[in-house]
């Protein structure tokens, strides 16, 4: 497989209204100085730089305008000038901020962001990712505080409640899967921001009768996961839904309004040879291809719900070994 083939398309590749469905991109890595990597990213990406803060640099490119950035909002906004800094650190002035960028660019991730991208276009981040490998790009193994990730902001085909709910039964069967591809380094197996939904929602969600309307589907989400450290994050679609009813749970500035997914569980391996973006998006791939399945869903579901009873197969497996093994045998890895 060459490198322009190597990200599969799922089958649902336009949106309701007939456009292209498309994807933001998020790499958190290291092992590159913060202006190194804006240099690279630019010639990379041909793109030009325009610096819009300290530590964010934005670039203009044929595929719309890529951000990079030092993925910590106290250190990029840091003024120096502030009174509320010790006096001994403002006195130091530039010297203190070397020491600051230095510790900075060892500890904080360096991130790179996307535009929304087509899915026909995913060929630009595999390479660009494969040549910030070999320019020295170091992801979370490197060391045990790197907990770095790759993550993804599907658009959806539609947002009736009908489809959401395919999807967020397709990623509930497919998590221990999914993780267990993806979570390589003990850093991020413990962050709290790539848990599981709640077990009680899991369960509400994988019934056979479960035809919630759009506010039922928010509420019962919200009810067991009011938080956005959840492995799939679905307070950016529920802000763009209906703002108002988030914020009775959930008050956060930081939940940014998208149409779209918010995928957080991979690791950013980037400095293996072995893992490529397309590694990350193939297996995304497969949550589609079940999601508008409806006949392999359900089975899916039937065997989720199954998962726990006392029998042969199951204390011999693991809900992980079950789904691989049941993936292989329908085709779809």
């Amino acid at each position: 497989m060459t490198q322009a083939s190597a990200c599969r398309m799922p089958d649902i590749l336009k949106t309701n209204e007939g456009k292209e469905r498309r994807v933001g991109v998020e790499i958190e890595l290291s092992g590159l100085g913060y202006d190194e990597l804006v240099t690279l990213a630019a010639r990379l990406l041909k793109g030009t730089p325009v610096l819009q803060s300290r530590y964010v640099t934005a670039l203009q490119t044929e595929l719309g305008e890529f951000t990079v950035e030092l993925d910590s909002d106290p250190i990029k906004d840091l003024d120096l000038t502030d009174g509320r800094l010790p006096e001994s650190i403002r006195e130091l002035g530039g010297q203190a901020m070397d020491v600051i960028d230095a510790a900075a660019e060892r500890v904080v991730p360096l991130e790179i962001i996307s535009p929304p991208l087509p899915f026909s276009s995913l060929a630009a981040i595999e390479l660009l990712v494969d040549d910030l490998r070999k320019a020295g790009a170091l992801g979370s193994r490197d060391a045990i505080y790197f907990a770095f990730g790759l993550q993804l902001n599907p658009e959806l085909p539609d947002l009736n409640p009908e489809t959401l709910v395919r999807y967020f039964q397709a990623f509930a069967a497919l998590y221990d899967w999914l993780k267990h591809r993806h979570q390589l380094d003990v850093s991020r197996k413990f962050t709290t921001y790539i848990e599981p939904w709640h077990g009680r929602y899991t369960e509400l969600l994988m019934e056979d009768n479960y035809q919630p309307n759009l506010g039922e589907l928010m509420e019962d989400y919200l009810e067991f996961n009011p938080t956005r450290n959840r492995a799939l994050d679905l307070l950016p679609l529920f802000a763009h839904l209906d703002r108002e009813r988030l914020e009775r749970h959930v008050q956060d500035p930081r939940i940014k309004s998208r149409p779209t997914l918010h995928y957080r569980l991979p690791d950013c391996d980037i400095d293996n040879p072995g893992w490529h973006f397309s590694t990350v998006w193939n297996d995304w791939v497969v949550l589609e291809q079940l999601a508008n399945n409806p006949d392999d869903l359900a089975d899916m579901r039937r065997l989720f719900r199954e998962r726990r009873k006392l029998n042969l197969h199951n204390l011999t497996h693991s809900w992980q070994e079950t789904t691989d093994d049941w993936l292989a045998k329908s085709g779809y890895v």
